[in-house]
């Protein structure tokens, strides 16, 4: 056996360890996403029935189509291809897809997957040498597959900025690859969950998109994942130098990343069978992806036997976005359940917490530029998404979530039916789509190559917690996030005093259309 053997997979790093794994380091227990929980009675989900996707350089392996999976079943694949059409046998297997669909599906009793229920769907770009038109191309591919119900795509790869066409190529948003993931996460309905590499030789594209979900990856102390890995992306200092030099760092004050899940010594099965740690934002990303299954298996189950509360909003790629970081872990509750019951405290590589963070302390700036609003906790998502959606019109409970549209010029108000307890902390969290559409040349509602999309911009919108006698003339607010340029905004926050509070989502600046779909999830705790 290969000992201690490193490859580098787009700036990724796995190594192959022959040792034992301790089953308590996994990253899907206690100490990282706590997904496990959901697998086991009363909530028995595994994703059942729901279709998630994989884009990459690469593809796993599918048995009784490849035989260097032959020896090992643990990946039971719904469909797998090449760019948009059938994968060749034996041809694009490659190990890096294999461990990151293993994160997310695989069967193996001893490294279970997030979501081992699931249907997965495997598209592989190729080769290095194609572009970002062939990569939309397998995207899109996906997107269609299972009659057209995919609820998130996985995308552990991506494109160096310095092999984008476009002149002196920043990270504006705009590459066509970027544009394309915008342009499906709304006409597909699909969550994108992104690697996020930035920095310095990395593979920044589509970072810098505002749709889907960047993810970060942690790795343990104590056994713990709890702390941003040293390897994302670069330090604070040499980020502003890079964004001064325009160099993979998106443009402007727009923050990248959105959430941090585990990606440090994953331990994973490889095609042989053998055992493999890996490392890197690739195999954070899935942890999302796969959460997403576990969810949409719960709110599937609740609209098929009519539970009140849910609607087919469930569904939405907005809301999923809104749940997962809403619902993520910044600072560990100390029993009393005013810091909403967290179970550990993140830290950035600079061994500093969400409180010393400007997205603290800075109503203009809703994410922390390593950290995004949290940790990923698959148990904590759920609850925050079970507890279903609810109208304004009507006052609200303490933890739930919506799906609605807002005029500009507008604002809708939600009106929580209970006290807030005073130095409870409140946490808010809004979501809604920049709107990019396709050039369609030949009118047939799909992206063919030579073809491109536009960008149309991103609407401003705002959130506030505000006392309930506040009106729209009066400026007092207990907290807001009104950024000029993210599509979110995240409030974290102490309640002054016990009372009375609404949440106000206020429509701010028109961009493109004139009215704004939006996703929105609170987590409060009542007075007691």
């Amino acid at each position: 056996m290969v000992k201690n053997k490193s490859w580098i997979f787009w700036g990724l790093i796995a190594s192959c360890l022959g040792m034992p794994v301790i089953a308590l380091e996994t990253s899907i227990s206690i100490n990282g996403i706590d997904a496990l929980r959901l697998h086991k009675p009363p909530y028995n989900l595994t994703g059942r029935k729901i279709a998630i996707g994989q884009v990459e350089i690469g593809r796993p392996g599918k048995f009784g189509v490849d035989k260097a999976v032959s020896k090992n079943r643990s990946l039971n694949l719904a469909g797998v291809f090449l760019r948009n059409g059938p994968a060749k046998s034996n041809s694009g297997v490659d190990p890096h897809a294999y461990n990151v669909a293993g994160v997310m599906v695989s069967t193996d009793k001893a490294f279970p997957g997030i979501s081992p229920g699931a249907r997965l769907y495997s598209s592989a770009v190729g080769s290095t040498k194609m572009g970002q038109p062939e990569e939309c191309l397998s995207a899109q591919h996906i997107a269609l597959q299972n009659s057209g119900d995919i609820r998130a795509i996985n995308f552990s790869f991506g494109e160096p900025l310095n092999r984008d066409p476009r002149p002196a190529a920043v990270l504006d948003g705009n590459a066509l690859l970027t544009q394309c993931i915008d342009w499906s996460s709304r006409v597909h309905n699909v969550l994108y969950a992104v690697a996020g590499n930035q920095g310095k030789g990395g593979i920044p594209i589509p970072t810098d998109n505002f749709n889907g979900v960047n993810v970060a990856f942690s790795s343990r102390r104590g056994g713990i994942f709890n702390k941003v890995d040293v390897s994302n992306l670069v330090a604070t200092t040499e980020a502003m130098s890079l964004r001064l030099a325009g160099k993979e760092i998106n443009l402007g004050p727009r923050r990248t990343i959105s959430l941090v899940a585990p990606g440090s010594n994953i331990p994973l099965l490889n095609p042989d069978g053998k055992l493999n740690k890996v490392t890197g934002t690739s195999f954070a990303a899935p942890h999302v992806t796969a959460t997403v299954a576990l969810l949409q298996e719960f709110g599937d189950r609740q609209l098929r036997t009519k539970q009140p509360n849910w609607s087919l909003a469930s569904r939405r790629h907005e809301v999923m976005k809104a749940v997962l970081m809403n619902s993520a872990e910044k600072i560990k509750d100390v029993g009393d359940g005013l810091r909403l019951g967290v179970t550990k405290t993140l830290i950035d590589k600079q061994n500093q917490d969400w409180f010393n963070s400007d997205a603290y302390k800075n109503p203009k700036i809703p994410l922390d530029s390593q950290m995004g609003t949290g940790h990923l906790n698959a148990y904590r998502a759920y609850q925050q998404f079970s507890v279903g959606q609810w109208n304004p019109s009507q006052p609200v409970p303490t933890v739930g979530w919506d799906y609605r549209n807002v005029n500009a010029g507008s604002y809708v108000e939600y009106v929580l039916a209970k006290p807030l307890q005073q130095q409870s902390f409140v946490s808010i969290t809004l979501a809604w789509d920049r709107l990019v559409e396709l050039n369609d040349k030949n009118n047939n509602g799909l992206f063919d190559a030579g073809e491109d999309f536009r960008d149309r911009g991103l609407n401003n919108l705002d959130i506030y917690l505000v006392k309930n006698d506040t009106t729209i003339a009066d400026t007092a607010t207990v907290c807001a996030s009104i950024s000029e340029v993210d599509s979110v905004e995240h409030i974290f926050c102490p309640v002054p005093t016990t009372g009375n509070y609404k949440i106000r989502v206020q429509f701010a600046k028109q961009i493109n259309q004139a009215t704004q779909p939006y996703a929105l999830a609170w987590w409060t705790v009542p007075a007691r």
